[in-house]
């Protein structure tokens, strides 16, 4: 059982939202504004967090930034706002996935299945190494030179996914059906933009990828570069 932290100040939207997804199985608590979701974050560390984005005090913004200092556990980010700005803005600051509002539960309750089954990982040992990146494939981190590299459970898995190809220019549909799942296979645009957020985190210069390379029209390919 996942326990999943809503945070919103909207208490009537949180109580149905906590009925819907504990009927789904998970364990539901609810926090009222960043400070409080904050607090809850520290005593009870959840599996995921769902965070409004508009919220007195302490917004969702302030509230990631915050989060991310400390964690890496999956976010979802709830905006009553479909701007690409504020996407990207999102992204930028380590959210995992983006959800606006209107939205119907049942599509709250898959991201939110999804993006606990991209954190999760499999149980394996092995590692990937390639240049002056190593990926711990078990315990989940990444390491450039001796550098410790804070990346979000949907970046890890976007590099995974190209680093088990190398050489291999794979489309953005087969990304997403392998990051991302089926239910996003009209979400191309995920793809571009992690791409960029990743480069930002692992490339010693991202205007000049060494790792992350575009194939214009077809994809992306993941192969050392030396300078």
């Amino acid at each position: 059982m996942a326990e999943v932290l809503l945070v919103d100040d909207d208490q009537n939207l949180c109580q149905l939202l906590r009925e819907y997804l504990s009927g789904q199985g998970h364990a539901v608590r609810c926090a009222a504004n960043g400070r409080a979701g904050l607090r809850e974050l520290f005593e009870r560390k959840p599996d995921l967090v769902v965070l409004d984005v508009t919220m007195p005090q302490v917004d969702g913004w302030e509230t990631l930034k915050r989060l991310r200092e400390v964690s890496d556990l999956p976010v979802i980010m709830l905006t009553a706002r479909d701007d690409e700005a504020d996407v990207l803005r999102g992204f930028s600051l380590g959210a995992d996935d983006y959800v606006c509002k209107p939205f119907s539960f049942a599509q709250l309750g898959a991201r939110v299945k999804a993006v606990l089954a991209r954190g999760r990982g499999g149980p394996s040992q092995d590692e990937l190494r390639a240049g002056d990146l190593v990926v711990n494939l078990a315990a989940r981190r990444v390491r450039r030179s001796e550098e410790l590299l804070n990346l979000t459970p949907t970046e890890f898995n976007l590099l995974v996914a190209l680093m088990k190809r190398p050489g291999a220019v794979v489309s953005s549909e087969e990304l997403v059906r392998a990051v991302w799942g089926p239910q996003y296979a009209s979400e191309i645009g995920f793809v571009r933009r992690y791409i960029w957020h990743l480069r930002q985190k692992i490339e010693p210069d991202p205007e000049h990828p060494r790792y992350l390379h575009n194939e214009r029209g077809f994809g992306y390919r993941f192969e050392v570069v030396e300078s």
